[in-house]
C-alpha cells in the first residue's frame, strides 16, 4: 500500500513542471517531474500486478471478483478518491449471462479545474477458478506472466499508478477524474454497459486501458461491434425408417434457413456474419423435431444492427417444408467504437507526447474485430474515447502464454499522466 501514499512535490519540481507544461508537445523533451515518477513507478505496479493476477477473478467466480474489487476499492482510496463498490441492477440478459454478475469499483477525485475525465478498465478473466495454481504470477526477464495479466489486470495497474503519480505531484487540475473498473467485460458488460454509457456521456474524454499489442505501441480509435444470431427450427419427430413422412425435418429446415442466410455480410461496410455453431436430432433413426444454430457477427456502424436485425426477421419467412416453426433472435451483445473528429485529434496530441520520451505511437482508425467496454463509453457522447492505454500484451486467452512486456511500463504511465493533464489544461485539441 505504501506505493499509493500521495506526497506533495518539491518547490524546485513543481516549477520544472509548470515550465515544461508551457513548451509545446511537439519538442521531444520529457516533461518532469512526470518522466521520473513514471521510472519511479514501475516496482510499484509490478507489484501491484502481482496483487492483482493472484486473486483469481473469472467473470462469474463472484467471490473472486469481490475480493479484487474490494483491493482496488481500497487503493483508490487510500489516494483520496471516493471510492465504493456499485452493485449492477440494470442489467442486459443475453443467452450466457449468469444470473449475478461481479459488481464495479466507482471512484471519483475532485479538482480545481473543470475537464472531466475518466479512466475505464476491467478486473475479470475468462480463465477458471483453480488455474492459478498451476499458473502463478512470475516475472522472466522483461516479461510478467500471470492469468489475465495482459487482458486486462495490466490496465487496473496503470490507471492506479497513473493516479499515484498525479497524487505525488499533487496535480489536481482537473475538474473530476473518474475511475470505472467493471467485472462483465469478458462476458460483454452486462451490468456494466449502463453505467459506462451514462458516466461516459459525462464526460470531456474517456481513455480506456486494455493493453496494446507487444509488437508496437498503439491506440485505438475504433472497434467491432458485436452480436450473436440464435436461429430454432421446430419440426416433428417420427421413424426415419418406418414412417419419415409423417414427420417435419427441423435439420432440413435449418440447412435451409443458413443457405438463405448465407449472404448476410457485406466487406464494403464491414458487416461480418458467420456461421459458427448447429445442433440437430437425437437418434440416428428419428427425423429431428429441433434443430439450432448460431452465428457471430460483426459490424463498424451501429446502423448495420438495425438493417440486419430487419434483414433476419424477413428472411425466416420463407420456409421450405410446411408446418415447420422458425424463430430467430438478435443480440447486440457490443455496439462498435466509432472514429470522431474528437479523437482524432486528441490521439494525434498523444503521439506528440510519446515523442517527447524518443517513442513512436500508432493510431489505429479500422477495428480490427475485437470489441471493448470504450464502445459503451462512446454511446451517448461525442467527445473523444480511446482505447489502448494499457501496456504492450500478448497471450490474452490464451492459457498458458499470456504476459505484457515490463519495458513499457514507463512510456505507458507517462503517456496516459501527460494525457490527463494536457486534457485538464484545454491543451490537447479536444
Amino acid at each position: 500500500m505504501s506505493a499509493f501514499r500521495p506526497r506533495l512535490a518539491s518547490l524546485p519540481a513543481a516549477l520544472a513542471l509548470i515550465g515544461a507544461l508551457c513548451t509545446p508537445s511537439v519538442h521531444a523533451a520529457p516533461v518532469e517531474p512526470v518522466f521520473q515518477l513514471a521510472q519511479q513507478e514501475k516496482p510499484a505496479l509490478v507489484e501491484t500486478l502481482k496483487d492483482l493476477v493472484s486473486i483469481e477473478s473469472g467473470s462469474k467466480d463472484i467471490e473472486g471478483l469481490d475480493r479484487i474489487a474490494a483491493l482496488i476499492r481500497d487503493r483508490l482510496a487510500a489516494m483520496g478518491g471516493d471510492a465504493r463498490l456499485v452493485e449492477p441492477t440494470d442489467i442486459y440478459r443475453m443467452e450466457d449471462t449468469p444470473e449475478k454478475v461481479g459488481k464495479m469499483v466507482h471512484a471519483t477525485f475532485k479538482g480545481t479545474g473543470k475537464r472531466k475525465i475518466m479512466l475505464i478498465a476491467h478486473m475479470d478473466t475468462v480463465y477458471l477458478r483453480g488455474m492459478l495454481a498451476q499458473q502463478p504470477f512470475r516475472v522472466d526477464g522483461d516479461r510478467a506472466y500471470g492469468l489475465g495479466i495482459a487482458d486486462d489486470k495490466n490496465g487496473v495497474a496503470v490507471i492506479l499508478h497513473t493516479v499515484a503519480i498525479l497524487q505525488k505531484m499533487n496535480f489536481k487540475d482537473y475538474g473530476t477524474l473518474t475511475v470505472l473498473i467493471n467485472g462483465d467485460e469478458e462476458i460483454s458488460s452486462p451490468g456494466a454497459r449502463a453505467m459506462l454509457t451514462k458516466l461516459g456521456a459525462e464526460q470531456d474524454a474517456v481513455f480506456s486501458c486494455e493493453a496494446t499489442r507487444v509488437t508496437g505501441d498503439r491506440l485505438s480509435l475504433a472497434t467491432s461491434g458485436i452480436g450473436a444470431i440464435a436461429l430454432k427450427v421446430e419440426g416433428k419427430s417420427s421413424h426415419a425408417g418406418s414412417s419419415p413422412e409423417l414427420g417435419r425435418n427441423a435439420l432440413y429446415e435449418m440447412s435451409h434457413q443458413i443457405l438463405q442466410m448465407r449472404d448476410l455480410s457485406n466487406p464494403d461496410t464491414g458487416l461480418k456474419v458467420n456461421w459458427t455453431l448447429s445442433q440437430a436430432g437425437t437418434n440416428r433413426n428419428v427425423i429431428p423435431a429441433v434443430a439450432t444454430a448460431q452465428a457471430d457477427v460483426r459490424v463498424l456502424r451501429t446502423a448495420d444492427y438495425d438493417g440486419l436485425e430487419r434483414t433476419l426477421q424477413e428472411r425466416v419467412k420463407k420456409t421450405l417444408i410446411p408446418d415447420t416453426k422458425v424463430s430467430v433472435k438478435f443480440e447486440r451483445r457490443r455496439p462498435p467504437l466509432e472514429v470522431t473528429p474528437a479523437a482524432r485529434a486528441l490521439a494525434a496530441h498523444a503521439q506528440g507526447i510519446y515523442a517527447e520520451i524518443g517513442e513512436k505511437l500508432a493510431v489505429y482508425d479500422t477495428a480490427e474485430g475485437g470489441g471493448t467496454d470504450a464502445a459503451f463509453a462512446a454511446a451517448a457522447t461525442k467527445a473523444p474515447v480511446i482505447e489502448r492505454f494499457g501496456l504492450r500484451g500478448f497471450g490474452a486467452h490464451s492459457n498458458d502464454a499470456e504476459y505484457v512486456d515490463l519495458n513499457s511500463v514507463t512510456p505507458r504511465l507517462y503517456l496516459l499522466t501527460r494525457m490527463i493533464m494536457d486534457v485538464s489544461h484545454d491543451k490537447a485539441g479536444n
